[in-house]
């Protein structure tokens, strides 16, 4: 008799832990606690308990550099001043680094940046940092690198105003600094002072911001770079398949998708189909780089989106077609944390 009933026992908390595993694994409405090492997928692991061959082939680690710094070094001292430089609005008080802070990660956490005037643009502006390794640059991808893109907001009405290209290099040419650092970065020009040079300079600088994080150690082989909560959550970033889109070297970035594939995203903007005037690319936005994602608020396209818990909860939704929970929203943005660059702050 008492066999039985210790046979009943061991049966009914079996079943009762089994229990306990599937709901912790329904469609990411797992528990808060995470108890005994459970996993988003409702299974039970030692360790991370992540395939890293699988995670090597979704993701790579930020290379060590993408431009020979020692042989631009002076197209990239150029570079900075000039992205530093206010001087190149019309009325001296914008600067990239106004919008694209370099002690803030690339931003200014505003919505959407005001211009010269104090006007706003009708799209938040990205970050710099890691953005040379983009597809293309801007939301709709109009500019093919950040040479190009560097001289867009310069005569842009909203944003710096300056009237043309011509005006813009008679004002550098009448800082004498100017002249020996652009005679020094263009020695084989006899007029050093163009336009496209401007943008070749910024851009050169623009490829030495690139950010380092815990996540590039781990997937270089220190698997203790990553907390337990870290692990679990980019676990289940891939599992649920935000790494569809948000994959590569600079986590996203490389591709363009519809907002609202699976359930539609209200927005005027028709982002990529004001480029290209194909049907198929409206409200097409390049898709962002996760990396230092934690300290870039507010997000989308709009700026609409003051937090990271609403911006993952909303992309769940609206790409996915899935509802998640607090737990899965927590351990996704502990793994977002880890693409923090080192040393930022």
């Amino acid at each position: 008799m008492r066999l039985i009933l210790l046979l009943a026992l061991f049966l009914s908390i079996h079943a009762y832990a089994q229990n306990e595993v599937d709901k912790a694994g329904m469609h990411g409405k797992e528990s808060h606690g995470h108890k005994g090492g459970m996993h988003g997928d409702g299974h039970l692991h030692h360790g991370h308990g992540l395939d890293m061959s699988n995670v090597k082939q979704i993701f790579s680690p930020l290379p060590t550099s993408i431009i020979d710094e020692k042989r631009n070094a002076a197209l990239i001292k150029l570079g900075k001043k000039l992205y530093l430089d206010p001087g190149l609005s019309v009325n001296n008080k914008i600067s990239c680094n106004s919008c694209h802070r370099l002690d803030n990660f690339g931003v200014d956490n505003e919505p959407t940046s005001p211009g010269h005037e104090g006007k706003r643009g009708g799209r938040n502006s990205p970050t710099t940092m890691n953005a040379a390794l983009h597809i293309a640059q801007f939301w709709d991808g109009r500019a093919k690198d950040v040479e190009e893109q560097a001289l867009g907001p310069i005569l842009n009405p909203v944003e710096m105003g300056m009237p043309g290209e011509a005006a813009v290099v008679s004002k550098l040419k009448g800082i004498d600094e100017y002249k020996d650092l652009f005679a020094e970065a263009f020695k084989q020009e006899a007029d050093p002072f163009k336009y496209q040079n401007i943008g070749k300079a910024i851009g050169a600088f623009e490829r030495t911001l690139l950010t380092p994080s815990r996540f590039d150690d781990f997937l270089n082989g220190n698997e203790d770079a990553l907390s337990v909560n870290e692990k679990r959550g980019l676990k289940k970033f891939i599992h649920m398949g935000c790494a569809t889109c948000h994959n590569g070297v600079a986590i996203g970035g490389n591709s363009y998708k519809k907002i609202g594939v699976v359930e539609p995203y209200e927005t005027t903007d028709m982002g990529r189909f004001a480029v290209t005037n194909i049907e198929s690319d409206k409200k097409l936005f390049k898709v962002p780089s996760l990396r230092n994602i934690t300290k870039t608020a507010p997000y989308f396209h709009d700026g609409s989106v003051e937090t990271l818990d609403e911006a993952i909860r909303l992309m769940a939704k609206h790409q996915l077609g899935r509802q998640v929970g607090p737990g899965f929203i927590d351990d996704v943005k502990a793994f977002l944390e880890s693409l923090t660059g080192n040393g930022q702050e």
